[in-house]
């Protein structure tokens, strides 16, 4: 049973005042039902997920009590894209024809806080300073540069492009294109990494509605088909943010690598055969690893890709054309499904000033999150 995505929506990113985390979902759940022409009461079942403003299947009050089944999903930044392959499987096995995948947040001002004892561990890590996610992300890029001979270009080269992408989205909280020497000369938070090669939490909400693939065209023209979904865990050895020490060897197949490859075997297709993509960039250095963790180059090609505009909207494999974290900021819960947002309006070329200019036919969505998980889904027209 293939499965099909026939309605989106999507509640704007950044700072809404006055308005919860809750009706940012129910915003973006209403725009996907409008978007498919269908009612709250067509929904067979909902998966939806929030990390700080509450549990999602409070949305029944808003949206109507029909009695459907709504199941509350959390998986760190991978919660929206968990939220979607559970209604992808609810669909796949047969038990539903037709249902919701939603996420919505809205986090207070300043750096994500951390609940070490939350992910098994004792408070000591946090206390220490061990828990601070930007020193984390600091050292894995040090760490990264070396080994592959990545320069400090490169990661200013990220944030400049997709903060230029974020100015053409009118769903992005950050709208301003920065220049090189912007990002360049921005205050050091955690060497090597600036102030504006990191993404901040954020609010939004996004929804979208699936359904079996042989009814698509009942409700939607332009229906975008999930070739594959895949959420994978860390093996032992992978570097993330909560590990308390390092493997004497370092494992050559983190979370990314295992659920990529799990999709692409699961499409069919390997990343030659990806038109666009979107790839977490919590900082400038994520993306740039994940370039190669999900297997569109070798680890240190992303120098030259990024100096040749490979990732540019009108380039070999456009990378997070709506401007990805670093112009969106990252609300946990809708996060994922934005991501997927975004190459749904590729598929259907309605990107506008950020569409890709040539026939795009096959998309690709990557959210990592912790204590090291990944989430890949392959989407095609």
């Amino acid at each position: 049973m293939d499965v099909a995505i026939i309605g989106i929506g999507i509640h704007p990113f950044g700072r809404t005042d006055g308005v919860s985390g809750l009706e940012q979902g129910v915003h973006a759940a209403r725009k996907a039902l409008e978007d498919a022409g269908l009612e709250w009461s067509d929904m067979n079942f909902a998966y939806g997920g929030s990390a700080a403003a509450g549990a999602a299947d409070s949305m029944v009050s808003k949206l109507g009590l029909t009695g459907l089944q709504f199941i509350n999903v959390a998986n760190g930044c991978a919660t929206g894209g968990s939220a979607l392959q559970s209604a992808y499987m609810a669909i796949k096995s047969g038990m539903f024809d037709i249902g919701m995948a939603v996420g919505f947040d809205k986090h207070p001002r300043g750096a994500f806080t951390v609940n070490p004892e939350g992910s098994g561990l004792g408070k000591w890590y946090g206390d220490i300073g061990l828990a601070l996610t930007p020193q984390f992300f600091g050292m894995k890029i040090q760490r990264y540069m070396h080994d592959f001979g990545i320069t400090e270009d490169a990661l200013v080269r990220v944030a400049v492009k997709n903060s230029k992408n974020g100015a053409l989205n009118p769903n992005a909280w950050r709208r301003k294109p920065l220049s090189y020497e912007e990002v360049a000369t921005s205050r050091m938070v955690c060497h090597p990494l600036r102030q504006y090669m990191f993404c901040s939490p954020a609010e939004g909400g996004c929804a979208m509605i699936l359904c079996r693939a042989d009814k698509a065209k009942q409700y939607s023209k332009k229906p975008v088909y999930l070739k594959a979904v895949s959420v994978k865990t860390r093996p032992f050895g992978s570097f993330e943010v909560f590990s308390q020490s390092q493997a004497l060897d370092r494992t050559e197949t983190p979370p990314t690598v295992l659920a990529s490859k799990a999709a692409f075997e699961m499409a069919g297709i390997g990343p030659d055969d990806i038109d666009v993509a979107q790839l977490q960039d919590t900082e400038s250095g994520a993306e740039i690893m994940h370039m190669a963790e999900n297997g569109f180059c070798k680890d240190g090609d992303q120098e030259q890709w990024l100096k040749e505009g490979r990732t540019e909207i009108d380039g070999a494999l456009p990378v997070n054309t709506d401007g990805g974290c670093l112009a969106n900021g990252e609300p946990i819960g809708a996060s994922g499904l934005r991501q997927v947002h975004e190459i749904c309006v590729q598929l259907r070329g309605e990107g506008g000033k950020r569409q890709v200019p040539r026939d795009v036919k096959t998309g690709y969505t990557h959210v990592y999150g912790a204590p090291g998980l990944s989430g890949v889904t392959i989407l095609a027209r």
